[in-house]
């Protein structure tokens, strides 16, 4: 598994596509809920200091699969908010998601010098596994602040520190015959 920069037109229009997928945007939530990623405003976004980026590929070849981000990431108090999303549905269930958001945490916590990262999880969101398979903790609930076809749904609100992060072993967690356990 490699993670990628989004330096690339083919990658930015691939992971945009990901990205405004209804199967995907519905959990995320980029301007107040009402902004869809086209690929001008993601290649923006991997332009800027405030975002950090990077597509993820499957374990055989190159070819992105799936996409991991950090917004407002703050400088000064070390802080940002990390997302995921797997844009290749064969690819679902199988560990990649989990692993490639390990890897990319130690990134983030590593190369961007990160103190305390946080993320939410729309209730109901299968990606919930992933979150606290990475070692986030719960840390609260936004009552009824994201809509998910007309019907408002909580937020569940999870936090790790750069101390509490270790980073899967990439040989133990996926393998093929284990792989439809994992996500």
């Amino acid at each position: 598994m490699k993670l990628l920069p989004l330096d690339e037109p083919g990658i930015v229009e691939l992971a945009a596509g990901w990205l405004a997928r209804k199967e995907n945007y519905q959990w995320l939530d980029f301007g107040n809920g009402r902004q869809i990623v086209t690929p001008a405003l993601l290649k923006i976004m991997a332009q800027r200091d405030t975002h950090f980026l990077r597509v993820y590929t499957g374990d055989r070849d190159d070819v992105p699969i799936g996409i991991c981000g950090l917004n407002g990431v703050d400088r000064t108090v070390n802080t940002a908010t990390f997302w995921g999303a797997s844009g290749e549905k064969s690819f679902r269930s199988r560990g990649y998601g989990t692993l490639a958001g390990s890897k990319f945490l130690t990134l983030a916590f590593r190369d961007l010098g990160l103190h305390s990262i946080n993320t939410w999880v729309a209730e109901h969101n299968p990606s919930l596994r992933i979150i606290e398979r990475l070692g986030f903790r719960y840390i609260g609930r936004q009552r009824q602040c994201h809509q998910i076809d007309g019907r408002p749904c909580d937020r569940l609100l999870f936090d790790l520190l750069a101390s509490e992060h270790r980073e899967l072993d990439e040989a133990r967690w996926h393998r093929p015959e284990r792989s439809h356990h994992l996500s």
